[in-house]
């Protein structure tokens, strides 16, 4: 089950799946000429040297196993995509087994677990691949028998004869199996034939995280494996003056010290690492260890002069325009009934339960990594030019991630355990405490927006303007356009929006400072839609429309008022009582589209409670409602976290926040019941592991809104408070 140790040739692919002999294997590649992916055998593949990018093996004894080239991070993906292989392959579920693949661009193409695409990007591919499979063991099957593959039908595992009941199961065909080409074409199964699909299977990788045989970054062990932790600059792009390592020599065990520099975006991170013989003494080690540093040659920001930025950048009148039609601002100054307003979110850590941690062998001429990392494509691409070693020569290796959110699709923490391998000449594994990973980013960026609207007479919107200020994540990497938009800044608001709304301006300002930021999970839509659908509720208010019925009356297709007729039902809206306040978000990301509604009262006390939230998803094409209910919970919970519970603050240059005691995360007193309802279509799948964070924010405050009147346009707030 865990990431391999070498490069993944068949016989490798056979030892470490643990088969018998894989006797059919098939798997798809992308000709160079552009054309939809083909599926084709092993022995085909190697014959003319192609490399495929995803297999299935059947063994002599009918097991299954496949490769899987994404990470799993809680996400559900290792068991999303055995699902999908054993519904048209008709097998049992407990029959398939996974192995993490290695990093390999050219192979697998992008293998980059983020932007919820694992199943949005190949559910077609390994349809067809598995049904493909299938019809091989019926056409070996039918040929035994000496009949027409039409009076034969698989199930089970097996390939079953109609007329006369005969069958054999799959190890006993895959030899023949393996002599025949894959089909040209083959027909997959209506949604309504599914019984693997889209049904609520218990998840294959529970079972091993809770025994303890799931492999994550920090069980990784080597021959002769040293063990690092780093003391960074507490200032992100400060340097090492000078450090006295005296005392932390004397610590038993502690072996190596000395400086080191990882690339952040267009910097370096410098730090001094301190290496022994096992954790403890390492990290006793840093303890007493003295560094002064150089914090010379860029600004030291606090969070008040960082949003003073914000907010002389969104009074000014330079800024990169996005997305427009008509004359958004012409038309709103002419309006007599128009609303501003100006909304601001926060830096937010990542905070995984499980810190950053990476495991580094380099050997004269390769690096070989093993870790939690959403990306080892990227890791080989980002490590090729600094390590100076071709990308063959890198070998990155997935382990199960203890969370990720964005932040462990960064390279940072593997360039910096790759460059103290080279520096000690061994194997070694660099662990981040709490502390550091909280501390040293990259961070979600905090926003703050000014937007815009004026409506109609008949209540309608007549003009939308939306401006951001805030960090450009893309504009961080070295030779970075300054100049170029952010094409995020639309993030979250509803497609159909566009189409409705005859004037519209979205431009963004952005900030460049030295604080690094990157994704987070849902991205932009994150911040965006806390602004997008908080300000869409206050045009509802001028409008004098129901906040739900304001946005329906703009929808211009009907995938989105069947969401907002469903999350009508289920919440009860139009029955809605006097002292229960009722907020609605809706926001689009990742190609699906989310809906929520949330209620909220007072206590005896006069305090407001969160009572509950509804959810309505609309992913379109989907596999596991089970993992889909526990997306869409974890994402409430962290967008609810974000709401009124943590944030990120600076001061003099470095984070103020450390560890879970003052970057507090949501108990399980503090959420609120969550009910969850899953569109069924066959629209094309969507993502389904951050679009239902965005809308959180936006429908609580617009619930407290319902109830007390206040309007909330900054996070995080205390609901004791309000």
């Amino acid at each position: 089950m865990s990431a391999t140790e070498k490069n993944i040739s068949r016989r490798n692919f056979i030892r470490l799946s643990g088969m018998t002999g894989a006797a059919l294997t098939i798997g798809f590649y992308f000709p160079a000429t552009g054309k939809e992916a083909e599926v084709m055998k092993l022995e085909t593949a190697e014959a003319k040297g192609i490399d495929l990018n995803a297999w299935i093996s059947i063994d002599t004894n009918g097991k299954v196993t496949i490769t899987n080239h994404r990470s799993e991070m809680g996400q559900g993906s290792f068991q999303s995509v055995p699902q999908i292989i054993a519904e048209e392959l008709e097998v049992d579920l407990n029959n398939v087994n996974i192995i993490f693949a290695q990093g390999n661009n050219a192979k697998y193409g992008s293998q980059i677990t983020g932007g919820s695409s694992t199943i949005r990007g190949s559910y077609k591919k390994l349809l067809h691949l598995s049904a493909s499979a299938r019809e091989m063991l019926i056409q070996a099957a039918a040929k035994k028998w000496n009949v027409s593959p039409i009076e034969c039908y698989a199930e089970n595992g097996f390939v079953i004869h109609k007329s006369s009941g005969k069958k054999f199961n799959y190890g006993e065909l895959v030899t023949e199996a393996s002599k025949l080409e894959p089909p040209k074409s083959v027909k997959l199964k209506d949604i309504e034939e599914y019984k693997i699909i889209r049904k609520p299977m218990p998840r294959q990788d529970t079972p091993l995280k809770t025994n303890g045989t799931a492999i994550f970054g920090l069980d990784k062990k080597l021959p002769g494996m040293m063990y690092a932790v780093v003391e960074r600059n507490p200032r992100f792009q400060g340097k090492v003056k000078s450090f006295d390592d005296t005392e932390a020599k004397k610590v038993p065990g502690v072996k190596h010290v000395f400086p080191v520099k990882m690339s952040v975006f267009n910097t370096f991170r410098e730090g001094v690492a301190v290496v022994a013989d096992n954790l403890w003494s390492a990290m006793q080690g840093r303890k007493v260890l003295k560094v002064e540093w150089d914090d010379s040659g860029f600004e030291h920001l606090s969070t008040e002069q960082l949003y003073t930025r914000m907010s002389d950048a969104l009074k000014s009148n330079d800024s990169l325009s996005v997305r427009t039609r008509g004359n958004a601002e012409g038309v709103f100054q002419k309006s007599a009934s128009k609303v501003e307003a100006i909304y601001e979110t926060p830096y937010e850590a990542h905070a995984c339960m499980e810190p950053l941690n990476c495991v580094a062998h380099y050997q004269d001429d390769k690096l070989e990594i093993w870790g939690p990392i959403q990306g080892p494509d990227w890791v080989q691409d980002f490590l090729s030019p600094l390590m100076g070693l071709p990308k063959e020569k890198i070998i990155v290796n997935m382990t199960f991630l203890g969370g990720g959110f964005g932040r462990k699709a960064f390279m940072d923490y593997p360039h910096e355990a790759a460059i103290i391998s080279k520096e000690i000449k061994a194997p070694v594994k660099v662990v981040w405490t709490r502390e550091d990973d909280t501390a040293q980013g990259p961070f979600r960026p905090g926003m703050m927006y000014q937007c815009k609207g004026s409506v109609t007479a008949n209540g309608g919107i007549e003009s939308f303007i939306m401006k951001s200020a805030g960090q450009n994540m893309d504009h961080q990497w070295p030779n970075a356009d300054k100049k170029s938009y952010n094409n995020s800044a639309t993030e979250g608001f509803l497609e159909t929006y566009f189409e409705s709304l005859p004037h519209y301006s979205f431009s963004d300002a952005p900030l460049d400072v030295p604080i690094p930021v990157m994704w987070w999970r849902s991205v932009y839509a994150s911040t965006n839609t806390f602004a997008l659908e908080s300000f869409m509720d206050e045009l509802a208010v001028k409008a004098g429309k129901d906040p739900l019925e304001f946005r329906k009356q703009h929808f211009q297709e009907g995938r989105y008022h069947e969401l907002v007729n469903k999350l009508e039902e289920v919440s009860g809206w139009k029955s809605r009582k006097k002292n229960e306040g009722y907020g609605v978000a809706i926001a689009e990301s990742f190609s699906s589209i989310v809906g929520e509604v949330v209620k909220v009262s007072k206590k005896p006390d006069g305090k407001l409670k969160v009572d509950k939230v509804w959810a309505v998803m609309d992913c379109g094409w989907y596999v596991n409602p089970d993992i889909i209910k526990a997306q869409i919970e974890g994402s409430i919970i962290m967008g609810l976290g974000a709401a009124v519970t943590h944030a990120i603050h600076f001061a003099d240059g470095k984070t103020v926040e450390q560890n879970f005691n003052v970057y507090k995360m949501p108990r399980m007193m503090d959420t609120p019941e969550i009910e969850i309802h899953i569109m069924d279509n066959e629209e094309k799948a969507g993502g389904v592991g951050e679009p239902s964070l965005p809308p959180i924010a936006p429908a609580l405050t617009n619930a407290i809104f319902d109830l007390t009147a206040k309007r909330i346009r900054k996070l995080p707030f205390n609901l004791e408070e309000v």
